[in-house]
């Protein structure tokens, strides 16, 4: 689709003149000068309180300590905070135009050119052979190497100039280091998982834009060599167009909300880039597929900053609302205006921006897709909405509101990107706060991403709301692992959804049939009901509920769910629930968070209601109520 459409214009787009200059440089004075006088200043106070600190340390012992412990933590940590501080040092410049944080930029500058490997030690290539540590011999072309060669690629275009003057050695070495460790590697290896020309089985994911999106920017900003920029353009939307074709048509995330920032969110960044660069002569923003990847993340969102965060997603994720606002305004999509215009209001509201490391949106937001505060826009909180491919529906009681009930439901398959063991699980709000949900996922380590994976119990079936676990056999990962015979319908009164789990689970679960059907009565409750039959007889049956709020036992079969605060001074929300299985014993338990990711949504704890039907019958109806 992208690279077809690159056929149709002339190459002299992006080797001719004029060249490319995305944004306002810093010599611009009347560009930069004319953002508002609070921006100007916040962004200058951010530089001011990054000069003079120390840049931190990237020692070999910290790349080690993935392998040796599995902590990615302290060396990510530090490898951020020299990047986010290049950002605060190069927005500051730019407003103020002085040269008072020139020095300190050259610095960090030179800190990061000097790193052996701008990769993650989790994605270090043949780490094995090499003890842990990255050879700077084999570069290798991750998420995070191509997203500091388009981080350095835009402080070239911004202060070539500027840093020409400290010494022409400086923006040479940025060039070099670019050519060398993004450009040549990137262009001369097919071999780059993520580029989808090697294994044919291997699917795509969040790396394939997220990668593309800055490999373009330094094509663009930093490659001198019209030949080798073009030649790297058409190949990066030859890896876009692979990437799209193996999404579904729906356009849904798989990976989950916060992801879609690094998937659709970069698919955006980079179609912008094309558009942009060619000076509006590549657009590829009329596409249906475009246009659903973008529609996906409105779709998920529950109210406030709650969103459905199924697979490896917080609940809250931390969203670049200037990225769905122009997501939004590229596609002519009023929902997700509404609801980036939103997410920047409240950013602005409580503290202005947060860029993190990444400069090409932080420019963006302040000269693209600038988002005003002086009227207030509210959230669009669709109704309803149904996503076929990756089924997953979401509904609530009223259109434009979250103050009701919101559900959201799914079924899809276990061997999903970022998979958790999830078919048939659920979460419930009321009023904008979570009552049963989805826990999310930990701070990344070494078993994250290893055969490890299911032993952590964020991943696990069995603390994914209401899904059967049948003498200890839950679900398994895996694509054969899947929902069949789904059906979704809706009204203006209820939303029925129902599905078939038994292809969930593995044969020793001894699940002959499980259909469960969810109904959601608008403004008054939701119904949750499994008719199975087992293959035999069984000793335990079991279920757990997920909540953050606090649980009072009110009699056999009611659980009480009030109200608690959680952090951010969020409340959690309440309600009661009904269980209606033959002879349940219902017990609680506290799941304390000591870590941190988790801690940061739920605070210290939650609740794991625990229902367990001893020797079941080996058919029957099982209901839950929650009103």
């Amino acid at each position: 689709m992208i690279a077809q459409r690159l056929f149709q214009i002339p190459d002299t787009c992006f080797t001719g003149d004029p060249p490319w200059h995305p944004f306002p440089r810093a010599r611009d004075r009347k560009a930069w000068e004319s953002l508002p006088g609070e921006t100007r200043r916040t962004l200058v106070q951010a530089g001011e309180a990054t000069l003079g600190c120390a840049w931190p340390l990237l020692p070999a012992t910290e790349i080690l300590a993935y392998r040796r412990d599995g902590n990615r933590r302290r060396y990510e940590k530090a490898y951020f905070e020299r990047r986010t501080a290049l950002v605060k040092l190069v927005l500051a410049e730019c407003c103020e135009g002085q040269g008072r944080f020139v020095d300190e930029l050259v610095n960090g500058i030179w800190c990061i050119c000097e790193e052996t490997s701008w990769c993650l030690p989790a994605h270090v290539k043949g780490s094995q052979e090499s003890g842990g540590l990255p050879d700077v011999r084999e570069p290798v072309v991750d998420l995070f190497a191509a997203e500091t060669g388009g981080l350095l690629a835009c402080v070239l275009e911004l202060l070539g100039d500027e840093l020409g003057r400290v010494s022409d050695l400086i923006p040479q070495r940025i060039r070099s280091e670019i050519e060398a460790r993004i450009l040549d590697p990137a262009l001369a290896r097919d071999d780059f998982w993520w580029m989808g020309l090697g294994d044919p089985g291997r699917k795509l994911n969040n790396w394939t834009p997220w990668i593309v999106s800055n490999w373009l920017l330094c094509s663009l900003l930093a490659d001198d060599n019209p030949g080798r920029r073009l030649a790297g353009i058409y190949k990066a939307a030859g890896c876009l167009d692979r990437y799209l074709a193996q999404l579904p048509a729906d356009g849904g995330c798989d990976e989950g909300p916060s992801y879609w920032g690094r998937a659709g969110g970069s698919l955006f960044d980079g179609l912008e880039i094309l558009h942009s660069a060619s000076h509006g002569e590549l657009t590829c923003y009329d596409e249906p597929l475009v246009r659903e990847i973008g529609a996906y993340i409105a779709r998920v969102h529950i109210g406030g900053d709650w969103f459905v965060n199924f697979a490896d997603a917080p609940a809250r994720p931390r969203l670049r609302p200037h990225t769905v606002y122009g997501y939004g305004v590229r596609t002519q999509q009023a929902a997700l205006m509404q609801l980036g215009a939103w997410l920047g209001q409240q950013e602005q509201t409580s503290g202005g921006f947060a860029f993190g490391s990444d400069l090409y949106r932080a420019l963006q937001a302040l000269f693209t897709f600038p988002i005003t505060t002086a009227v207030t826009t509210p959230p669009p909180c669709l109704r309803d909405a149904w996503l076929p491919d990756i089924e997953v529906f979401t509904a609530r009681d009223r259109a434009g509101e979250w103050d009701g009930w919101f559900v959201a439901a799914k079924g899809g398959h276990n061997g999903e990107s970022h998979n958790h063991n999830d078919v048939g699980s659920f979460v419930v709000f009321r009023g904008g706060a979570p009552l049963l949900v989805d826990a999310g996922v930990g701070e990344y380590t070494r078993q994250t991403f290893s055969s490890e994976r299911y032993t952590i119990w964020t991943m696990r079936s069995d603390h994914h709301n209401l899904l059967p676990t049948i003498d200890g056999v839950g679900q398994m990962p895996g694509a054969a692992f899947r929902a069949r015979g789904v059906d979704y319908r809706q009204d203006g009164q209820a939303v029925a959804f129902a599905l078939e789990l038994q292809e969930a689970y593995p044969p020793e679960a001894r699940i002959e049939r499980w259909h469960r059907q969810f109904v959601f009565q608008r403004s008054r409750q939701i119904t949750i009901e499994d008719t199975y039959r087992l293959t035999a007889d069984v000793q335990a049956l079991s279920f757990t509920l997920l909540t953050p709020s606090q649980v009072t036992l009110t009699g056999e079969r009611e659980i009480q769910l009030e109200s608690r605060m959680l952090p951010d001074a969020l409340p959690s929300a309440d309600g009661r629930v009904t269980v209606e299985m033959p002879a349940p014993v219902i017990t609680c338990e506290e799941i304390p968070l000591e870590d941190p990711r988790l801690a940061q949504v739920w605070g210290r704890r939650l609740q794991a209601v625990h229902l367990l039907i001893h020797n079941p019958p080996r058919e029957g109806v099982l209901r839950l109520l929650i009103q």
